[in-house]
Protein backbone atom coordinates (compact mmCIF):
# COMPACT_ATOMS: atom_id res chain seq x y z
CA UNK A 1 0.00 0.00 0.00
CA UNK A 2 1.31 3.46 -0.85
CA UNK A 3 2.04 5.35 2.34
CA UNK A 4 0.49 8.82 2.59
CA UNK A 5 2.77 11.82 2.18
CA UNK A 6 3.55 14.32 4.93
CA UNK A 7 0.60 16.59 4.13
CA UNK A 8 -1.84 13.67 4.13
CA UNK A 9 -0.38 12.32 7.40
CA UNK A 10 -0.86 15.71 9.05
CA UNK A 11 -4.48 15.78 7.87
CA UNK A 12 -5.05 12.32 9.33
CA UNK A 13 -3.41 13.37 12.61
CA UNK A 14 -5.76 16.36 12.86
CA UNK A 15 -8.75 14.17 12.00
CA UNK A 16 -7.77 11.72 14.74
CA UNK A 17 -7.19 14.51 17.26
CA UNK A 18 -10.66 15.90 16.57
CA UNK A 19 -12.18 12.45 16.94
CA UNK A 20 -10.31 11.71 20.17
CA UNK A 21 -11.35 15.00 21.77
CA UNK A 22 -14.94 14.60 20.56
CA UNK A 23 -15.20 11.09 21.99
CA UNK A 24 -13.69 12.25 25.28
CA UNK A 25 -16.13 15.16 25.55
CA UNK A 26 -19.08 12.96 24.58
CA UNK A 27 -18.11 10.51 27.32
CA UNK A 28 -17.74 13.30 29.88
CA UNK A 29 -20.71 15.53 29.01
CA UNK A 30 -22.93 13.50 26.72
CA UNK A 31 -23.30 13.72 22.96
CA UNK A 32 -26.14 16.25 22.90
CA UNK A 33 -24.54 18.59 25.44
CA UNK A 34 -21.23 18.83 23.57
CA UNK A 35 -20.82 21.53 20.92
CA UNK A 36 -18.61 21.70 17.85
CA UNK A 37 -16.98 24.78 19.35
CA UNK A 38 -16.01 22.78 22.45
CA UNK A 39 -14.56 19.97 20.33
CA UNK A 40 -12.57 22.40 18.19
CA UNK A 41 -11.21 24.22 21.24
CA UNK A 42 -10.18 20.95 22.91
CA UNK A 43 -8.40 19.85 19.73
CA UNK A 44 -6.64 23.22 19.37
CA UNK A 45 -8.27 24.19 16.09
CA UNK A 46 -10.92 26.66 14.96
CA UNK A 47 -14.56 25.66 14.32
CA UNK A 48 -13.97 26.37 10.62
CA UNK A 49 -11.16 23.80 10.65
CA UNK A 50 -13.56 21.31 12.26
CA UNK A 51 -15.98 21.86 9.38
CA UNK A 52 -13.22 21.28 6.82
CA UNK A 53 -12.87 17.77 8.23
CA UNK A 54 -16.45 17.00 9.28
CA UNK A 55 -19.59 18.57 7.77
CA UNK A 56 -21.65 17.79 10.90
CA UNK A 57 -21.14 16.86 14.54
CA UNK A 58 -22.33 13.33 13.73
CA UNK A 59 -19.56 12.95 11.18
CA UNK A 60 -16.80 13.35 13.78
CA UNK A 61 -17.82 9.90 15.01
CA UNK A 62 -19.14 8.26 11.84
CA UNK A 63 -16.61 9.42 9.25
CA UNK A 64 -13.08 8.04 8.85
CA UNK A 65 -10.21 7.97 6.40
CA UNK A 66 -10.58 4.35 5.32
CA UNK A 67 -12.63 4.53 2.10
CA UNK A 68 -9.79 6.00 -0.03
CA UNK A 69 -7.44 3.37 1.43
CA UNK A 70 -9.91 0.61 0.53
CA UNK A 71 -9.98 1.87 -3.07
CA UNK A 72 -6.18 2.10 -3.24
CA UNK A 73 -5.62 -1.44 -1.96
CA UNK A 74 -8.50 -2.95 -3.96
CA UNK A 75 -7.13 -1.51 -7.19
CA UNK A 76 -3.68 -2.90 -6.41
CA UNK A 77 -5.01 -6.48 -6.29
CA UNK A 78 -4.59 -8.74 -9.32
CA UNK A 79 -7.28 -8.26 -11.95
CA UNK A 80 -7.66 -12.06 -11.91
CA UNK A 81 -8.82 -12.03 -8.28
CA UNK A 82 -12.55 -12.40 -7.76
CA UNK A 83 -14.07 -9.29 -6.13
CA UNK A 84 -14.64 -11.08 -2.81
CA UNK A 85 -11.04 -12.35 -2.75
CA UNK A 86 -9.78 -8.84 -3.52
CA UNK A 87 -11.90 -7.38 -0.70
CA UNK A 88 -10.63 -9.98 1.76
CA UNK A 89 -7.09 -9.05 0.75
CA UNK A 90 -7.95 -5.37 1.30
CA UNK A 91 -8.86 -6.08 4.92
CA UNK A 92 -5.64 -8.02 5.46
CA UNK A 93 -3.52 -5.15 4.14
CA UNK A 94 -5.43 -2.47 6.06
CA UNK A 95 -5.31 -4.30 9.37
CA UNK A 96 -1.56 -4.76 9.03
CA UNK A 97 -1.31 -0.94 9.12
CA UNK A 98 -3.54 -0.43 12.19
CA UNK A 99 -2.02 0.56 15.50
CA UNK A 100 -3.47 -0.21 18.93
CA UNK A 101 -4.66 3.41 19.08
CA UNK A 102 -6.46 3.01 15.74
CA UNK A 103 -8.24 -0.10 16.98
CA UNK A 104 -9.31 1.52 20.24
CA UNK A 105 -10.60 4.57 18.34
CA UNK A 106 -12.68 2.30 16.08
CA UNK A 107 -14.12 0.50 19.11
CA UNK A 108 -15.07 3.74 20.86
CA UNK A 109 -16.63 5.13 17.69
CA UNK A 110 -18.69 1.99 17.07
CA UNK A 111 -19.92 1.87 20.65
CA UNK A 112 -20.87 5.55 20.47
CA UNK A 113 -22.73 5.04 17.18
CA UNK A 114 -24.85 2.28 18.70
CA UNK A 115 -25.55 4.36 21.81
CA UNK A 116 -26.72 7.60 20.13
CA UNK A 117 -29.75 7.56 17.78
CA UNK A 118 -28.52 10.57 15.75
CA UNK A 119 -25.26 8.76 15.06
CA UNK A 120 -27.04 5.57 14.02
CA UNK A 121 -29.11 7.56 11.54
CA UNK A 122 -25.99 9.22 10.12
CA UNK A 123 -24.26 5.83 9.94
CA UNK A 124 -27.01 4.60 7.62
CA UNK A 125 -26.11 7.40 5.19
CA UNK A 126 -22.42 6.52 5.48
CA UNK A 127 -23.23 2.86 4.82
CA UNK A 128 -25.05 3.77 1.61
CA UNK A 129 -22.04 5.84 0.50
CA UNK A 130 -19.69 2.91 1.18
CA UNK A 131 -21.97 0.54 -0.75
CA UNK A 132 -21.92 2.93 -3.72
CA UNK A 133 -18.12 3.18 -3.54
CA UNK A 134 -17.76 -0.61 -3.51
CA UNK A 135 -20.30 -0.94 -6.33
CA UNK A 136 -18.20 1.35 -8.55
CA UNK A 137 -15.03 -0.61 -7.72
CA UNK A 138 -16.60 -4.04 -8.30
CA UNK A 139 -18.40 -2.89 -11.45
CA UNK A 140 -15.15 -1.65 -12.96
CA UNK A 141 -13.41 -4.94 -12.11
CA UNK A 142 -16.21 -7.05 -13.60
CA UNK A 143 -17.08 -4.85 -16.57
CA UNK A 144 -20.62 -4.27 -15.37
CA UNK A 145 -22.65 -1.25 -14.34
CA UNK A 146 -22.62 -0.10 -10.69
CA UNK A 147 -26.41 -0.03 -10.95
CA UNK A 148 -26.77 -3.72 -11.84
CA UNK A 149 -28.93 -5.46 -9.28
CA UNK A 150 -26.36 -8.19 -8.69
CA UNK A 151 -23.57 -5.63 -8.15
CA UNK A 152 -25.72 -3.65 -5.72
CA UNK A 153 -26.77 -6.82 -3.90
CA UNK A 154 -23.18 -8.08 -3.64
CA UNK A 155 -21.83 -4.82 -2.25
CA UNK A 156 -24.73 -4.47 0.19
CA UNK A 157 -23.95 -7.97 1.49
CA UNK A 158 -20.27 -7.08 1.88
CA UNK A 159 -21.02 -3.90 3.84
CA UNK A 160 -23.58 -5.72 5.99
CA UNK A 161 -21.01 -8.44 6.74
CA UNK A 162 -18.50 -5.80 7.76
CA UNK A 163 -21.08 -4.02 9.92
CA UNK A 164 -22.11 -7.21 11.72
CA UNK A 165 -18.48 -8.17 12.31
CA UNK A 166 -17.48 -4.74 13.63
CA UNK A 167 -20.50 -4.44 15.92
CA UNK A 168 -19.95 -7.96 17.35
CA UNK A 169 -16.26 -7.22 17.87
CA UNK A 170 -16.96 -3.85 19.52
CA UNK A 171 -18.86 -5.68 22.27
CA UNK A 172 -15.62 -7.47 23.22
CA UNK A 173 -12.21 -6.29 24.40
CA UNK A 174 -10.36 -7.93 21.53
CA UNK A 175 -7.59 -6.32 19.51
CA UNK A 176 -6.96 -5.88 15.79
CA UNK A 177 -6.32 -9.60 15.24
CA UNK A 178 -9.74 -10.36 16.69
CA UNK A 179 -11.39 -7.71 14.49
CA UNK A 180 -9.59 -8.97 11.38
CA UNK A 181 -10.54 -12.57 12.17
CA UNK A 182 -14.18 -11.65 12.87
CA UNK A 183 -14.52 -9.71 9.63
CA UNK A 184 -12.86 -12.48 7.64
CA UNK A 185 -15.09 -15.07 9.32
CA UNK A 186 -18.18 -13.15 8.21
CA UNK A 187 -16.88 -12.88 4.65
CA UNK A 188 -16.01 -16.60 4.62
CA UNK A 189 -19.54 -17.37 5.84
CA UNK A 190 -20.95 -15.21 3.07
CA UNK A 191 -18.73 -16.89 0.49
CA UNK A 192 -19.98 -20.29 1.64
CA UNK A 193 -23.57 -19.19 1.05
CA UNK A 194 -24.23 -18.24 4.69
CA UNK A 195 -25.17 -21.79 5.84
CA UNK A 196 -26.61 -22.29 9.32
Amino acid sequence: MNRPGLRERKKIETLHRLQEEALRLFDEHGYDATTIEQIAEAAGVSPSTFYRYFPTKEDVVVQDEYDPLIVNVFESQSADDAPLDALRAVLSVLFAEFTDADIERVRRRVRMIFAVPALRARQVQQTVATEELLARMVAERTGRSPGDLEIRHFTALIVTSWTVAISAWAETDGGKDDLAATMDRCLAHLEAGAPL
